[in-house]
């Protein structure tokens, strides 16, 4: 990027509680090619674009941003790379479904189903109203069933490894309460048990890294599921219940049996917020998970960097949850 003034627009939207950062104009040229290898093209040559978008003192440690590219599927109304203060992510679900809801309120799509190219696959997107978007996923699976992870200060840990668009272990139990005031030490743990992963050589396929940890318990809402507590590979948690990690936990219940294609899996966040899980199986077998949930427009801005600004790439280095 250059020293001159850089204009920036934004449109800022949250989905279940969990910040989107639409780039309308102003972002990087990363030629063509796949959506894959301009994402790498996207961090190699760019990197500044992102920490400029996502890092205090114009984002934070929550906000996921969302290059919009011109897709190599010509079915693709899209592509989109998801960014976030940590780098760059596969597929991020209450992204897609924030992009949906942005995408209708600029009049670029209208009620119905629409397709979205991601650097892990192709995903499809129903706008059902202003607001509620069911997304359909890419394919998710479970690498690993109840791997035990010695984590210091928690013990043994059991859970499991599966793959939603992103890397996941899923602890079986957690280690404190769900609620807003155990979230420091949610996050310490969840830390930890990343930590112990990373040291015992436990990963996704082909040494994909795990970076996502949930953990579960019992829904506080009657009519829900389940309550989690996700953390995200920046270090902050998730507001809402995690698209990809909702795929992964559907992978997990699908392969155990405690799921059968189209019933329903009611999601709940640590701060109450839901999604709807369902998933279908494909012709190969493979499961095609369908998240549903409501993203609402916060904002719509223009980001301005000025030359002298010291912090016109962000302030790097601190992350908190």
């Amino acid at each position: 990027m250059s020293n001159s003034q850089q204009l920036l627009k934004v449109i800022d939207s949250h989905t279940e509680g969990e910040p989107t950062r639409v780039v309308i104009s102003g972002g990087p040229d990363l030629g063509s090619g796949s959506l894959h290898e301009r994402r790498q093209r996207f961090k190699d040559t760019s990197d500044e674009f992102r920490r400029t978008v996502i890092l205090e003192p114009r984002g934070s440690d929550a906000l996921v941003g969302a290059l919009l590219c011109e897709p190599v599927d010509k079915s693709c109304v899209a592509g989109v790379i998801f960014f976030n203060n940590a780098g760059y992510l596969g597929m991020c679900g209450h992204g897609t479904i924030g992009v949906a809801v942005t995408l209708a309120y600029l009049g670029k799509i209208g009620l119905g189903t629409h397709r979205l190219e991601t650097p892990v696959g192709v995903v499809e997107v129903q706008l059902i109203d202003a607001n509620q978007v069911a997304i359909e996923n890419v394919p998710s699976y479970r690498t690993l069933h109840r791997v035990n992870v010695e984590v210091d200060g928690l013990g043994t840990v059991v859970g499991d490894v599966a793959w939603g668009g992103n890397w996941f272990f899923l602890a079986e139990h957690s280690p404190y309460p769900l609620t807003l005031g155990n979230v420091r030490a949610l996050t310490d743990a969840a830390e930890k048990v990343r930590a112990a992963l990373r040291n015992n050589g436990i990963t996704g396929t082909d040494g994909g890294e795990i970076d996502h940890v949930e953990f579960f318990g019992a829904g506080q809402a009657a009519d829900a599921d389940s309550r989690n507590y996700v953390y995200c590979p920046g270090g902050a948690y998730d507001r809402s219940p995690c698209g990809t990690g909702t795929s992964a936990k559907l992978a997990c219940l699908a392969a155990s049996g405690k799921l059968q294609p189209g019933e329903q899996w009611v999601q709940e966040s640590i701060i109450g917020s839901r999604f709807t899980g369902s998933y279908r199986l494909d012709a190969e077998g493979h499961i095609i998970p369908r998240v549903v949930g409501r993203a609402f427009i916060c904002g719509e801005s223009v980001l301005i960097q000025q030359p002298a600004d010291p912090f016109r790439h962000g302030i790097v280095g601190e992350v908190s949850a």
